[in-house]
């Protein structure tokens, strides 16, 4: 679930640098409560920052407009092939749409307000723009109205999905319209655990008999080793750069970290992308930027898409959540991978 251009996101509770500025009362709560000038601000004072509060609030709405922008229609991007399917080698998670920031419940909230339906389209038709042919989406109920609007609006978009609920993965082929389904991550690791490997086996079973492809996800590098090592029938991975599930896999292993939920070791992409290069099918590594912990500037990002596409296969790809709240990071993410995922 990939997720995870969001270094610009801001907590309910902080206060930007404009902010200090405004009166206190509209402040505080954002509420439209009128300020009144006492005795100890004056009413030169005050209009002064009735001034700062209208140069704010155009300000904001201007960077809100420049955020919306429609851009321009960019070249190609590099592309890799999932069976009879051609996609560009960047396909756009689903993680922020669906509210999962990695970061904390202020970020999920924020995430979860900015992802309308109608600004869900209007993202994916952007990211149509900017070369990206695919999207990964998460949960089918939730993807369903804004898939069907992309496909009544003459989006070309591929769509494959994240499922683990093999009795109910014929309805949701049909509700989605998909081009594959894959195993859900999460989910496939705590199987494998619990010694039920055989039930990820059998939605990839019943993925096919519906027609579609099958993937399996996971974020235990060992999970996908041993699915090669058996020789399933499954047409693709998603790969977890973020063994996020250690404690599910080793339970007698104590993590010397606050709990804070999600460990992000820093050598796990290279564990991940190494297991990647030794299966035959295609890989799609998801959480490349730490879920927005690799992206504190723009030459970090960069940084991370070489990592990923030096490391896996020309064959594999990358999911990237993205989050336009403040900063174009389709177009940025794009060109990171034109630049940097050309296969020779």
């Amino acid at each position: 679930m990939t997720h995870e251009n969001t270094t610009n996101a801001k907590p309910d509770g902080e206060r930007s640098a404009a902010a200090e500025h405004l009166p206190r009362a509209i402040v505080r709560s954002g509420s439209e409560r009128p300020v009144t000038p006492g005795p100890a601000i004056g009413r030169r004072r005050f209009l002064g920052q009735l001034a700062g509060l209208a140069a704010t609030t155009a300000w904001g709405t201007k960077q809100t407009a420049v955020a919306a922008q429609t851009p321009p229609a960019a070249g190609p991007l590099p592309t890799v092939q999932l069976g009879p399917h051609r996609i560009s080698r960047l396909v756009a998670g689903s993680n922020p749409i669906s509210g999962y920031s990695y970061l904390g419940p202020h970020t999920d909230r924020q995430m979860k307000d900015y992802f309308t339906v109608e600004r869900t389209v209007e993202f994916l038709q952007n990211c149509e723009r900017a070369g990206i042919t695919a999207h990964q989406f998460s949960d089918p109920d939730r993807a369903s109205p804004y898939l069907r609007l992309l496909r009544e609006r003459g989006s070309k978009l591929q769509f494959f999905g994240l499922h683990a609920q093999r009795e109910k993965l014929r309805e949701a082929i049909a509700l989605t319209q998909p081009i594959a389904m894959v195993h859900h991550g999460g989910v496939t690791d705590g199987l494998f655990a619990e010694g039920k490997a055989t039930q990820v086996h059998d939605f990839v079973k019943t993925a096919h008999d519906c027609g579609v492809l099958a993937g399996v996800s996971a974020h235990n590098p060992d999970c996908i080793k041993r699915v090669a090592d058996e020789g399933w029938e499954v047409d693709f991975f998603m790969t977890c750069f973020y063994f996020l599930t250690r404690k599910t896999a080793h339970k007698e292993v104590d993590l010397p970290t606050l709990d804070i939920a999600y460990p992000f070791f820093k050598d796990d992409p290279k564990v991940m992308t190494q297991v990647a290069r030794q299966v035959k099918q295609p890989c799609l590594g998801f959480k490349i930027l730490g879920a927005g912990r690799l992206c504190s500037s723009q030459p970090t990002v960069r940084a991370a898409f070489k990592f990923a596409f030096e490391n896996l296969k020309p064959t594999d790809g990358v999911i990237v959540g993205m989050f336009p709240w403040c900063f174009d990071e389709v177009s940025a993410n794009a060109q990171f991978t034109r630049e940097l995922g050309r296969t020779a």
